[in-house]
């Protein structure tokens, strides 16, 4: 057991925070605090950062720490945060004794993080049981990903959700676990505008309806939709009432939302297969609806998803979706693309890029998605200022093995020569803002003869050499002469 000097020494860990930590910022964007809704406790709060920010947000929290606020409420909540607590704690039964307390007070969900051995490489100091000692007398035991998972799983029995490289959320019950799973692959989908007489006379009465069915695919059920009573009044029933409005708007558009909201299902039943798919008990009302709504039944759904997951061993069918894949830049062995595309992507490469998620969960910075196509594998790189710089360099990459499973970090921040992005159009959909910029500067450097030897072009120096060879520069996205050339 570590002594009095040691245990005072990890109060030198806590930070002075300017915005949310990583952890509960995630936890706010996936819905799992919400103000007004959630009950939240930081244990091990330290200064109290997140705390503050939460609580003027209007979110009901509190937050303990040993050190800093010995006297903090120690109440059972609904959202509970262990952040980057485990790993200043020397002692390992002190450790799981923390997790399991932790975990006792969560009454929907736990969410527990850690310093990665990828996010402090240079991390120096002499070695203390299972972490190190640090020149300031603090103790870090550093985890890689599928490590962290395991101690959390093991110590508390439990298995756990990966939310982000580090972060890792365990669920109380099993639907509120497959809502956030839901509510992290749903995507946005477009509204159908309201047109003609008919939705000009009942505007305000359907947009409910219309909003529903575009979130959905699918019409409401029971007690779904409140104006459901005033719409049946004024226009008969439901399935009457869309119809109007499918004919005055067509059915292209609400063909395309149920075959997404599908997709969205196959692909979210496919990737339930690799914890324990959930039982239809199991799963939010709604998301019960949809499934018989759009496959008939349960059963359907997990025999048409199974097929789908059976493809993922076949590397010439991964090969195929991502010839037919309507957006990203395909190279002989990858296609990359933007990761605001990956919802757009063929459903056997999303249960690709998903089962990888599954193992790191969201990457920061990671606007860049490379899918392996001679290996299982998937790679999230950061190209940080891709929207203002025109050929931004990469800074670091994590690549995700899908078979075996495992995680490489790797870190560009320090080569004088790192890898660039071309082409930046190609990771965008068509109907992306952004693809224009990039393409007219793309067909500037085409016209100026820069692509005649891609292969060689795809580091910094070779591309800077190339630029003052030829006399031109670049300013944002357009292509100029260079002064004096």
């Amino acid at each position: 057991m570590p002594g009095p000097a040691e245990r005072s020494a990890r109060a030198r860990t806590a930070l002075a925070r300017v915005a949310l930590s990583r952890p509960v910022r995630l936890a706010v964007d996936d819905g799992l605090i919400v103000a007004g809704a959630t009950t939240f406790l930081d244990y091990g709060c330290g200064l109290g950062g997140d705390v503050e920010r939460l609580r003027r947000a209007g979110v009901s929290c509190g937050g303990w720490d040993p050190h800093h606020r010995p006297d903090g409420p120690l109440e059972p909540s609904d959202v509970v945060n262990l952040g980057y607590v485990v790993n200043v704690i020397e002692d390992p039964e002190e450790r799981r004794a923390t997790l399991r307390r932790a975990w006792e007070l969560a009454r929907q969900a736990l969410v527990v993080s850690a310093r990665m051995e990828s996010e402090s490489p240079e991390l120096e100091g002499a070695t203390f049981g299972d972490g190190v000692r640090t020149s300031a007398g603090t103790f870090q035991k550093l985890y890689s990903q599928v490590e962290l998972r395991g101690w959390v799983e093991e110590t508390l029995g439990v298995r756990s959700m990966a939310a982000a490289p580090g972060v890792f959320v365990v669920f109380r019950h099993a639907a509120l676990e497959q809502v956030w799973l839901l509510r992290r692959l749903g995507r946005s989908r477009r509204q159908a505008p309201l047109s003609r007489e008919l939705l000009d006379q009942h505007r305000e009465l359907l947009h409910p309806l219309i909003d529903f069915v575009g979130e959905r695919g699918r019409l409401p059920r029971g007690l779904e939709l409140e104006s459901r009573g005033a719409i049946e009044r004024e226009l008969g029933t439901l399935r009457n009432a869309f119809a109007a409005v499918r004919r005055v708007t067509g059915d292209e558009r609400w063909d395309r939302i149920r075959d997404e909201r599908s997709q969205d299902l196959l692909v979210y039943l496919a990737l339930s297969r690799f914890d324990r798919r959930p039982r239809p008990k199991d799963l939010p009302e709604a998301t019960g609806y949809d499934i018989r709504d759009l496959f008939g039944s349960h059963a359907a759904a997990c025999r048409q998803a199974d097929r789908l997951l059976a493809e993922l061993g076949n590397q010439d069918r991964i090969r195929a979706a991502a010839t037919a894949s309507p957006l990203g830049k395909r190279l002989p062995t990858a296609l990359y693309l933007h990761a605001d595309g990956l919802g757009r992507l063929p459903p056997i490469l999303r249960v690709m890029e998903g089962v990888a998620r599954r193992l790191i969960g969201e990457v920061d910075g990671a606007a860049v998605v490379k899918l392996h196509l001679d290996r299982p594998a998937v790679s999230y790189l950061e190209y940080p200022g891709l929207d203002e710089i025109a050929h931004p360099a990469l800074r670091s990459g994590y690549i995700v093995g899908l078979d075996p499973f495992g995680c490489d970090f790797r870190d560009y921040s320090r080569h004088r020569n790192p890898p660039i992005l071309h082409r930046k159009e190609l990771l965008l959909a068509d109907d992306d803002p952004r693809r224009k910029r990039f393409a007219a500067l793309t067909r500037q450097e085409e016209r100026a003869g820069l692509y005649a030897n891609p292969a060689s072009i795809g580091r910094e120096e070779a591309w800077n050499e190339l630029l003052a060879s030829q006399g031109v520069a670049i300013e944002g996205h357009r292509l100029r002469r260079a002064a004096g050339s």
